[in-house]
Order: C-alpha cells, then sequence, then structure tokens
C-alpha cells in the first residue's frame, strides 16, 4: 500500500480531479440507460435484445473501468464514483489513516478520517 503525505497527495488532485470529472459522467450515461439495458436483457431471453445505445452503454462501462484502474494503481482508493470521493493512505501520529477529498471541495486536502470512521468521521487537517 502506497503512503501519501498531504503534499504528495494535494499534488495529485490536479491529475486526478478530471478522471473523476469523467467517472462521474460516464456513470450518469450508464445509470440513465439502465432501464434499456434491463428491458434488452429481458428481450434477449426470448430471441430479441440489443439496444440502440448500447455501444454508449460499453463505451461508458469501459471508461469508468479504465479510470478506475488509473486511480488504484497510483494508490488512491475510490469510495464513491457519483461523488468523485476519494481516500489517500497516510501516517498520522504513528496510525494508519485516509486523507479525505471529494470533487467540488476545495482544490487541496482539508480532512482525514480513521480507516473505520468513513466519510461521517472526517476530521479537518
Amino acid at each position: 500500500m502506497k503512503l501519501f503525505t498531504v503534499d504528495e497527495a494535494n499534488e495529485l488532485l490536479p491529475e486526478i480531479i478530471p478522471k473523476l470529472e469523467k467517472m462521474k459522467t460516464m456513470y450518469a450515461t450508464v445509470a440513465l440507460l439502465n432501464k434499456s439495458v434491463k428491458a434488452a436483457a429481458a428481450a434477449a431471453e426470448f430471441g430479441g435484445g440489443g439496444m440502440k445505445s448500447g455501444s454508449n452503454y460499453v463505451k461508458a462501462l469501459y471508461e469508468i473501468g479504465k479510470i478506475t484502474t488509473e486511480i488504484n494503481d497510483l494508490g488512491i482508493q475510490l469510495k464513491d464514483y457519483t461523488r468523485g470521493l476519494i481516500d489517500f493512505p497516510t501516517m498520522r501520529g504513528g496510525q494508519l489513516v485516509l486523507l479525505c477529498w471529494q470533487l467540488g471541495e476545495a482544490e487541496t486536502i482539508r480532512f482525514w478520517h480513521e480507516i473505520e470512521g468513513g466519510f461521517d468521521g472526517r476530521k479537518p487537517l
């Protein structure tokens, strides 16, 4: 597991923000097409199926997977696709904790929480 300093995590934000924004858009596309996907899957059971925007759905799923892998490969934990919520593992007072950030917040990380504390347990740095 990669550990980050606050400065290292902040330096990655300009690279990560566009990825999170794209992922949020792709996730919205998947959610929008979900009803059509279910209908196509149900029709496929009876020899029909297919959907007009199937390629858009597959592309969105692919992009979500690709971006998720890119973020994970950097050592960042993606917590919520729709909110762009991410955590950076770090050491604080000799304890493993997470630096916490989400889309729409300040351009620097301002919060942390204990591993089990989650978003609701955030504390200011």
